[in-house]
């Protein structure tokens, strides 16, 4: 018979409760899942069948009733989530304590490894910094950012963490802002409410589809230029290249985008500082500025921020001092 490779674990502290009185009669799995809502019910029900799960210091099966009054001591042995290897990759950390990461990634780190991208993504340096992460589903990361978007993520150190975080994502409870430099000088915001899905034919590529997935971006004015605008744009939903997706729909896709930006255009009388940006600007234009969230375990709200990087506010500057030299021309 082939022998098969034992499955690395890390085992945490011996967790202990009490079923409560009102639980009696019910299955030892139910009352389990109850007590311990950090872990889900398939992986409890494992516990329970390995003995990691106790009831009253003996094992129980996963239907067999509880009395009420009984200790529980749950042993949560946790299997190894992630294979990537620790890489030693520098990491601008915005907030830190035992529980999350709120990190600044930078453009061009590629978030989690994959086809093309094996080692040197975000994955490998969290792992470096924090170990514990590998028993974590996606070593802690709850959302991400594309390769060449930059800003603020939160990222997950406990399981408890992890479960809380992934709650408020999908009850839209995280207030993510990002800033985005656009084609055309917008006179107002809005909000572009539209379904989003794979491209039937670029596999690469989301696009707006009727029978796609609920996808709400609101967007309102920074900074006006001559022919631009830079926009704060908030998620209400966060699916696959949303924002780029959504403001190319509206016909103000953000400038740099490889994807959905469509070929340069440069505004008629350009100064020569502001061409040279354009054509320089090698990635889509967006920064996740804002992250809000609350503490998975204190409840304490958590609000952290980065200002827009070096490339992103010299193509600004460059815009704006092609709008001041055209308004001046105009005097």
């Amino acid at each position: 018979m082939p022998s098969t490779t034992p499955m690395p674990t890390t085992e945490t502290p011996t967790r202990q409760a009490v079923v409560p009185d009102q639980a009696s009669g019910r299955r030892f799995d139910a009352v389990l899942a109850e007590l311990f809502p950090e872990f889900s019910r398939s992986r409890l029900a494992e516990w329970i069948k390995s003995g990691d799960a106790l009831l009253d210091g003996r094992q129980a099966r996963p239907r067999d009733p509880v009395r009420g009054g009984e200790g529980v001591a749950l042993t949560a042995v946790l299997e190894i989530q992630t294979r990537s290897e620790p890489e030693d990759i520098a990491l601008d950390v915005l907030y830190e304590d035992a529980d999350v990461f709120v990190l600044n990634k930078p453009a061009g780190l590629v978030v989690h490894p994959g086809a093309g991208n094996p080692a040197g993504t975000l994955v490998n340096a969290l792992l470096h910094r924090d170990p514990g992460l590998a028993t974590l589903p996606r070593a802690g990361i709850v959302h991400r950012l594309d390769k060449d978007t930059s800003g603020v993520m939160v990222v997950a150190r406990t399981l408890p963490a992890h479960t809380a975080l992934v709650e408020q994502l999908s009850a839209r409870e995280v207030h993510r802002q990002y800033l985005a430099v656009v084609v055309g000088s917008l006179v107002s915001g809005g909000t572009v409410n539209a379904a989003i899905d794979r491209h039937p034919r670029d596999r690469l590529r989301q696009t707006v589809r009727e029978d796609g997935r609920e996808a709400v971006t609101h967007y309102r004015l920074r900074e006006r230029f001559r022919a631009h605008t830079l926009l704060e744009c908030r998620l209400e939903t966060g699916r696959t290249h949303q924002i780029r997706v959504h403001m190319a729909h509206i016909k103000h896709p953000i400038i740099g985008d490889p994807l959905y930006g469509g070929p340069l255009k440069l505004p008629k009388g350009a100064t020569s500082g502001l061409i040279d940006a354009l054509r320089g600007f090698k990635r889509q234009a967006l920064h996740a500025e804002t992250l809000e969230f609350i503490h998975p375990i204190s409840g304490e709200p958590v609000r952290c921020s980065t200002p827009m990087p070096v490339d992103m506010q010299a193509l600004v500057a460059a815009l704006r001092e092609d709008t001041r030299e055209t308004e001046e021309r105009a005097r």
